[in-house]
Formats: C-alpha cells, sequence, structure tokens
C-alpha cells in the first residue's frame, strides 16, 4: 500500500511472541473460570495428620480445595481455596498467603481475608476438627 510504512521485524516478531501468551491467559481463565467447583466440601474430608500444619502456618489441600492454618494457641481453622472472585480453584500457598492464578487475587490462609484484588470477598470458612490424629474439615457428620 503506498504511504503506509512496513512493520519492522522487531514489532512483527513482538507481535508473534505476546500473541500466545496472551491466549494462555484466556484460556487458563476461562477453564478455570469454566468449572463450577463447589465452594466447600459436601460431606467431612480427611486431609492429613494432625502434625502436618505447624503453630502459626499453613497447609493447602489441593486436592480438596481447603486451606488449614494453625494459630500459635494449636486451634485450627479451615478456608475453602476456590477464589471468591471467579471461582477459580486457588493452588499456590507462599508461606501463609494464598494466590489466585487467574487474576491475582490474593488471601490470608489464616484469616481468609482478602489481601490483593481484584477479589472483594473473603473465603468461606469451614468446620475443622482433630479426629483420631487426623485433621478432617467440612460439614459435621
Amino acid at each position: 500500500m503506498p504511504g503506509r510504512p512496513s512493520p519492522s521485524r522487531r514489532t512483527v516478531l513482538r507481535g508473534a511472541a505476546l500473541t500466545p501468551v496472551a491466549g494462555l491467559g484466556l484460556t487458563a481463565c476461562g477453564a478455570a473460570g469454566g468449572t463450577t467447583a463447589p465452594a466447600t466440601p459436601t460431606a467431612p474430608v480427611e486431609l492429613g495428620k494432625d502434625g502436618e500444619v505447624a503453630k502459626g502456618q499453613a497447609q493447602l489441600y489441593r486436592e480438596h480445595d481447603v486451606v488449614v492454618s494453625r494459630a500459635e494457641n494449636g486451634s485450627l481453622k479451615a478456608y475453602s481455596t476456590i477464589c471468591t472472585h471467579a471461582g477459580c480453584p486457588i493452588d499456590r500457598l507462599q508461606g501463609t498467603t494464598l494466590v489466585c492464578p487467574c487474576h491475582g487475587s490474593q488471601f490470608d490462609a489464616r484469616t481468609g481475608k482478602v489481601l490483593r484484588s481484584p477479589a472483594t470477598e473473603p473465603l468461606h470458612e469451614l468446620p475443622v476438627e482433630s479426629r483420631n490424629g487426623k485433621i478432617v474439615a467440612g460439614p459435621r457428620a
């Protein structure tokens, strides 16, 4: 086309490099957002040994979409790890901070509170107890 400059090699390569990355982001959000995982277990689930969660720490149980933390006094708290923003399963725990892979929301695993948006609602708290040396979360049986 006369009067229109052709793109440089750098412009073409940059565009080609960014296109697949943008597509992956949409795929990841679409796949996770498209699944409607329940926000809470529908029955009590045995998560692991009682000693797995140290005082002041948290443990992520990805296969059950639950995080459990233990306070300094030894009490347990559990939260659903289904993000309250778009329903994505949270799959990363950094110390006591949960990080959602879809849009970057962050939550405190000890309180369920939002630390970083876009989520605005805290995580759903679950009943949890130590039973026969195991951590059990979900509705009481």
